[in-house]
């Protein structure tokens, strides 16, 4: 049989990470990655389990590349991930395309599997959530852009009502610093110049394995690394956000001034149903002293609205905090009952009617706060982190420290020169969209 692999992620950037190992390990081990599926002896699907939406898109994407094992060259079909984990015997039983399914800590044993579909019908291979990566993994960087996440723990304690990921990635686990410090330095040496820190949790990185939080002391040794020019954080907990961390972030220089908190609702006793830790007064507090402390401040934040019991009284409490703090950025997902999570047993679910409906209205008074900040920025100089070219139009598209690939905006440039991929650029402010920002060059390369 070839070698060819294709690999298909999808789910959050927690996930790409898994991805990118098992890309290496098959690279390192004589496989050869190919993005096109219909050219593949071996179709990997690496798949989120998280929400419906999420779910039905792994699905989906299970049946689309399913067909090529009948008209195209697949010989093996493996899922991989939080799907995988969460609903292994499911996904055996009723999707006949499919040969293995691995969980979420058991992707390192992608060859194994793969050796052993030669002699077996069926494998699973799950159960493993103690897993953690470390910096000797081999891996690929897929993103084709100077941009790499580094998982900096795994799972999760949090336990909030809504959530299935404790099931499905384990407890909190941290990876120690000189772990993420060799892996940070690796991806230096390949040429990486933003690092985005993630994990379920990243505020609470540490406190497992040193008995403290301790992404500020983290923080300030990446800072060191001489090639990195930009370390962004998110997933950060409000609970846990202490002063240091603050401090931390406003005195290292690499680390951009964006922050990534999700407070999921604003209303203590929906809060309180959903375990959260922080109170509306904790979160107003934290919201506070991040803009004072920190200059240009950018504040990202999720939401989930039509959590059982939210009445029409919460929400709107919930949509005047959004519209009187102006949040930088902001995501709302309308909340999905997962069985296996305590809020799933919940009386007072809510129609799918009316949480689209307030998703629709908090979104929209958010594009109106984002199109008013955009506003604000025109004539601004930003640094910008050149990640592609539109090549009919001589555009260039790229990112201020404001925005987190895929998920914020962008900001287009227009050059008749060539410029490289990958370097940053001084741009100037010259017209606002409602999420993105149009400039003009300021000078050759400020790098």
């Amino acid at each position: 049989m070839d070698k060819n692999v294709a690999i298909i992620s999808l789910g959050c950037s927690k996930n790409l990470v898994d991805s990118e190992i098992i890309m290496g390990i098959l690279n390192k081990n004589g496989y050869t990655l190919t993005n096109d599926a219909s050219e593949a002896n071996i179709i990997v699907v690496n798949t989120c389990g998280f929400i419906d939406s999420a779910k039905e898109e792994s699905i989906d994407t299970i049946i689309e590349v399913g067909e090529y094992k009948k008209n195209g060259k697949c010989k093996f079909l493996i899922v991989c991930g939080c799907l995988g984990e969460r609903y292994k015997d499911e996904l055996i039983k009723e999707m006949p395309e499919i040969d293995a399914v691995i969980g979420t800590g058991n992707i390192t044993e992608i060859i194994k599997v793969i050796n052993e579909l030669s002699n077996q019908k069926k494998i699973i291979k799950v159960g493993q959530t103690n897993y953690l990566p470390n910096e000797n993994e081999p891996r690929i960087i897929s993103t084709q852009k100077p941009t790499a996440y580094v998982k900096i723990a795994e799972g999760c304690d949090n336990f909030c009502t809504y959530c299935i990921i404790p099931k499905l990635r384990g407890r909190y686990r941290s990876r120690k610093i000189e772990s993420i410090e060799k892996e940070v330095k690796e991806l230096a040496r390949q040429g990486i110049k933003e690092i985005i820190l993630i994990a379920q949790d990243t505020t609470r990185y540490g406190i497992d394995i040193y008995d403290e939080y301790r992404l500020p002391e983290l923080l300030d040794r990446l800072n060191k690394i001489e090639e990195i020019e930009w370390i962004r954080v998110l997933y950060m907990y409000p609970d846990a956000f202490t002063d240091e961390l603050i401090e931390s972030i406003r005195e290292n220089e690499k680390v951009v001034n964006y922050v990534d908190i999700p407070i999921q609702h604003i209303n203590n006793n929906i809060l309180k149903r959903m375990n959260r830790r922080a109170t509306k007064e904790d979160i107003l507090k934290l919201i506070n002293k991040l803009r004072d402390n920190i200059p240009n401040i950018i504040i990202r934040t999720t939401l989930i609205v039509g959590f059982p019991g939210e009445t029409e009284e919460d929400f709107n409490e919930l949509y005047d905090f959004i519209k009187d703090k102006e949040f930088d950025r902001l995501g709302v997902f309308t909340y999905s009952k997962e069985e296996g999570t305590p809020a799933a047993k919940f009386k007072d679910q809510i129609e799918e009617s009316i949480k689209k409906e307030r998703q629709n209205k908090i979104m929209e008074i958010q594009r109106k706060i984002s199109y008013e900040k955009n506003l604000q920025k025109l004539d601004k100089q930003y640094k910008v982190l050149l990640e592609e070219k539109i090549e009919d139009d001589n555009v260039y598209v790229g990112r201020t420290y404001m925005d987190v690939p895929e998920i914020d905006g962008v900001v287009y440039v227009h050059s008749d020169k060539d410029l490289e991929l990958g370097t940053f650029i001084n741009v100037k402010i010259v017209d606002a969209l409602e999420y993105d920002l149009i400039g003009e060059i300021i000078d050759e390369f400020s790098q």
